[in-house]
């Protein structure tokens, strides 16, 4: 039998249904009333342009999981119980893809494949229309795990364009219009279970965090025009975790990042490696949560290594004491070995499979580390990642990321089971099962007003009172498939399911279902 760890590894990482057109609230210019008031100086203008920008991208859910990718919205408004035909603003037919939405105050972007094209989707958020699709042809096709699909990678937007990363191509940024701006072909890749890492926006560019088998690295992008800024090679393997960003009482701003055994800390500016915590587990999927300089990361690794020859048993076919492609098929772990390990040709050799488990021998745990500067000259600037608590437990096959929200850290795991732990000491506060969502997870969870929500793989969304004695409020059956984490903002929940894309609001309550419209290729 393949081992619990290699089976972790190898699954895990255009028509609107309308109930209501109202009209999303937006802000007035400046906050002031007439148009005589709005008026500024015609050199004032471009700094204005660009407070406005940055203020609304730093509080919407313009990358993974929101404001940097806390999982968090302080909006309020959002309903709790809804469906396909409860509190359902609009719902509309979406391409195949696991990408996350993320938003801008007048639209929703996604990413889709189909066939050998890949695509980025553009939704007016108010009716949920396809406002604009632009596809490219798919250069490759990247090894990995099946369940990491060409779309899997969430985009980001500055508020006004899109930047979105395929594996196999590189990164493309469009404008709000759908006109491509530039795009930086990328790759090829080795990643054994193909790249998870959603790309992230800072101080005029895009970060790309690529963590792979051979010749990992991070790397900025010039938002304008696409022109490399920088890019630093990393010692980190075979990683899926998005980056944070963290600003330091200088002013300097970090990336700090997960990868295998390591946390990492980069300057935003250069790419510079100016800090490093040891001992995280080898296999980290989830992406680290940040909170007043402190970062929480979580992953897995194995307590032995697993003999070659019970893999044999199960799969050599012709006895030869090696694997092939007929032997060991779709396994994206085996596949990872046969095409990156030892001499690369495609064989599975005892040598090979030796030298690949060795590296996933580690532990499993949640960490909790303090992001300082290290004592030494003012212009030194080394960062000191110091570990304050860890929390020892089975995270084999754990995708979604953890959930810090008022002092209290949240982990849901297969199964539908929920653990709160205290942020400051890792106290294990409650675990329990979500009743009535006991699926596989692989969307984050996500929080707003003192409730988290939870979708399951089933499409099964819990709604929970937050809390060191947190309860169940409702399970919403969307009935398919979720495998993206909702974007939550001005009291509406997107959520992409394996079907559509959907918005969901209070205000709707009791409307009936409209119409379908044919849906336009």
């Amino acid at each position: 039998m393949i081992p619990r760890l290699l089976i972790a590894l190898s699954v895990r990482s255009r028509t609107a249904r309308r109930v209501n057109t109202r009209r999303v609230s937006r802000p007035e210019c400046c906050g002031l009333r007439t148009m005589k008031q709005c008026l500024l100086p015609v050199e004032v203008l471009p700094v204005a342009l660009a407070v406005l920008l940055t203020a609304a991208h730093a509080e919407d859910w313009t990358r993974f999981r929101g404001p940097n990718g806390s999982g968090i919205s302080k909006d309020t408004g959002f309903p709790i119980q809804f469906s396909k035909d409860k509190n359902v603003v609009w719902r509309v037919p979406v391409r195949r893809g696991k990408s996350s939405p993320v938003l801008t105050p007048r639209f929703v972007f996604l990413t889709a494949f189909e066939k050998e094209k890949l695509f980025t989707l553009c939704f007016d958020r108010r009716s949920g229309k396809l406002v604009w699709e632009r596809a490219l042809d798919r250069p490759r096709r990247q090894d990995g795990s099946t369940l990491n699909e060409p779309a899997s990678i969430t985009p980001v937007t500055d508020g006004e364009n899109v930047y979105v990363f395929f594996q196999d191509y590189g990164l493309i940024s469009y404008d709000a219009a759908g006109d491509l701006r530039w795009k930086v072909p990328l790759g090829p890749f080795t990643n054994t279970m193909g790249l998870a890492a959603s790309p992230v926006i800072g101080d005029g560019v895009v970060v790309l965090q690529i963590d792979q088998q051979r010749g990992s690295y991070i790397a900025a992008f010039d938002l304008s025009n696409g022109e490399p800024r920088w890019k630093t090679t990393r010692a980190e393997q075979d990683g899926w975790a998005t980056p944070v960003l963290d600003r330091m009482p200088d002013g300097k701003l970090l990336i700090l990042t997960a990868g295998r055994g390591k946390l990492g800390a980069h300057l935003l500016e250069s790419g510079k490696r100016v800090g490093s915590g040891t001992g995280l587990p080898p296999a980290i999927v989830a992406s680290p949560v940040l909170d007043e300089h402190k970062v929480f990361a979580f992953g897995y690794g194995s307590e032995s290594t697993v003999p070659f020859s019970d893999i044999l048993t199960a799969l050599d076919k012709n006895h030869d004491g090696q694997l092939t492609a007929d032997e060991y098929g779709d396994d994206a772990f085996l596949i990872g070995i046969a095409k990156v390990e030892g001499n690369r040709d495609g064989i599975v050799t005892k040598e090979e499979w030796d030298r690949r488990f060795q590296e996933l021998i580690g532990p499993s745990g949640l960490w909790a580390f303090r992001v300082e500067r290290a004592p030494g000259l003012p212009s030194d600037p080394s960062i000191h990642l110091s570990v304050f608590w860890r929390y020892e437990k089975d995270f084999t096959g754990v995708i979604p990321s953890p959930l810090l929200y008022k002092g209290m850290l949240y982990v849901v795991r297969n199964g539908g089971i929920l653990t709160a732990l205290e942020e400051e000491t890792g106290k294990v506060l409650k675990t329990g099962r979500l009743e009535g969502a006991v699926g596989g997870y692989s969307a984050s969870p996500v929080a707003a007003e003192d409730k988290l929500f939870l979708a399951s793989e089933d499409g099964k969304v819990t709604v929970v009172r937050a809390g060191k004695d947190w309860n169940v409020l409702a399970v919403n059956d969307i009935g398919e498939s979720c495998y993206a984490t909702p974007a939550l903002s001005k009291g509406e929940i997107y959520l992409r399911t394996d079907e559509a894309l959907y918005c969901f609001d209070t205000a709707d309550e009791g409307l009936s279902l409209p119409r379908q419209i044919k849906r336009v290729n």
